[in-house]
């Protein structure tokens, strides 16, 4: 963002765009009132959209871009990456980065030891009981994660406005979950997906993610000292494909910025299909424009991270936006994570989920 700022203001002498940054859990968790009234320009998570719509404090970006415009990043979204900003009639954000936990390798580990990768979930528990695997276990991954096993198991979360999950269905979730966290070293529990890369990237014991939010950078060569492969998820045992849940960032414009003509300008010029194949990512960005995702000289560039993550990014499950669920999704992942690390009753835990999504409705 700072790169295409800093070419943005070049062919706009009379304007400066400085950014600032907060940490991954902040975009994750950091309520965007403060945000609005201080900055015009904002990179949010999408479950934001019916707060946005409900509160007006997000500009609809349908009043103000052309509509060939968005009718061309609709048309080239990355699975629902365009459709995660678009809420009560209103697009509140372009994606200028698309993400959804994705399988990630060492493959000289698994060529050493004369390993395959998984290809489904007993495959990947026979792996993890060798101590080879490892995945993000905070809070938020974990809840995502539990997003996943519901979906695989044939029931997205919620459907039903009275819980989030049937009890059937989420005690398997559940169950799977564990299986399969009682089997990796339990510091996983600490880690995000950003500290997973980093410990298989310079760790020779770690050969296998199953699912973590996709980072480029790290398929990169000259990143890290070990460079990672990316792969689509595995299939559970009826060959049906896992389905992670929708991550990414967008770029969205306070209602009370001052500056709203150029702030459109320049979010049309950082999702611009050739900025995204460009300039964005030769500055470490993970666009979030499809012909970038396609793209043969990115793709040579990032070890294919692209073209072997898109199917995965195409199934991607939504979360919901509705005005409220940022209470649920602050407060879910943290007794999914406990049971994980120390058992107890499914049952109790289901009941403890919808009384804090019923809580998050009101």
């Amino acid at each position: 963002m700072v790169a295409t700022a800093q070419r943005f203001s070049e062919t706009r002498p009379h304007v400066k765009i400085e950014w600032s940054k907060r940490s991954l859990q902040g975009f994750a968790n950091e309520h965007i009132d403060t945000l609005a009234m201080n900055y015009d320009l904002i990179v949010i998570d999408h479950p934001w959209g019916g707060y946005a719509a409900d509160t007006g404090i997000l500009l609809n970006l349908d009043q103000y871009m052309p509509t060939h415009y968005l009718k061309d990043q609709a048309a080239h979204s990355v699975g629902k990456s365009y459709e995660s900003y678009h809420f009560g009639g209103h697009q509140f954000a372009l994606p200028i980065d698309a993400a959804a936990p994705v399988a990630s390798s060492r493959p000289d580990i698994l060529e050493q030891m004369g390993l395959d990768l998984p290809k489904s979930f007993n495959d990947l528990l026979q792996l993890a009981s060798k101590g080879l695997v490892t995945m993000p276990g905070i809070p938020i991954d974990t809840l995502m994660n539990f997003y996943m096993f519901c979906c695989v198991m044939g029931e997205e979360p919620f459907l039903s406005s009275d819980y989030v999950v049937s009890e059937a269905i989420g005690k398997k979730a559940l169950e799977m979950l564990k299986e399969l966290a009682d089997r990796l070293n339990p510091e996983f529990f600490d880690w995000n997906p950003i500290r997973v890369y980093e410990a298989m990237t310079v760790r020779n014991d770690l050969a296998y993610c199953p699912w973590a939010y996709g980072y480029s950078n790290y398929s990169r060569r000259g990143y890290a000292s070990k460079v990672l492969h990316y792969h689509d998820l595995i299939k559970d045992d009826r060959g049906a494909v896992y389905r992670s849940t929708l991550g990414g960032t967008g770029l969205a414009i306070s209602a009370n910025s001052k500056n709203k003509d150029l702030a459109v300008e320049y979010a049309m010029f950082v999702a611009n299909p050739i900025i995204q194949s460009s300039l964005f990512f030769d500055n470490g960005g993970q666009p979030g424009h499809r012909k970038a995702w396609q793209d043969d000289f990115v793709n040579i560039r990032s070890g294919d991270f692209f073209k072997s993550t898109l199917k995965t990014l195409d199934c991607a499950f939504l979360r919901p936006r509705y005005n409220g669920y940022m209470y649920f999704q602050d407060n879910a992942g943290s007794l999914i994570r406990d049971y994980l690390m120390n058992g107890g009753s499914t049952e109790d835990l289901i009941y403890s989920l919808n009384k804090i999504y019923l809580d998050s409705k009101k």
